[in-house]
């Protein structure tokens, strides 16, 4: 496993201790559990914004979808 040191918030490494502490589990139980919950929106969503700067900036081109189906075959 990979170790990781993150510095939290106050208010956040406050409401996180007291949460493994009132159930028993560890802090990094509950930062793993956060993590792995997110991971996919996140990723999704900064992959999405670093492909609509590739094409604002003409790096990159995108298609319709119908321009994909006829390009396919698929089209009426």
């Amino acid at each position: 496993m990979h170790a990781l040191s993150i510095r939290l918030p106050e208010d956040v490494a406050s409401r996180l201790q007291n949460l493994a502490q009132r159930t028993g589990r560890s802090e990094t139980f509950y930062m793993i559990e956060a993590i792995c919950a997110h991971r996919d929106d996140l990723e999704g969503l900064y992959l999405a914004e670093q492909r609509l700067i590739a094409i604002q900036a003409g790096r990159s081109i995108s298609y319709t979808l119908e321009e994909v189906g006829r390009t396919l075959g698929l089209a009426d």
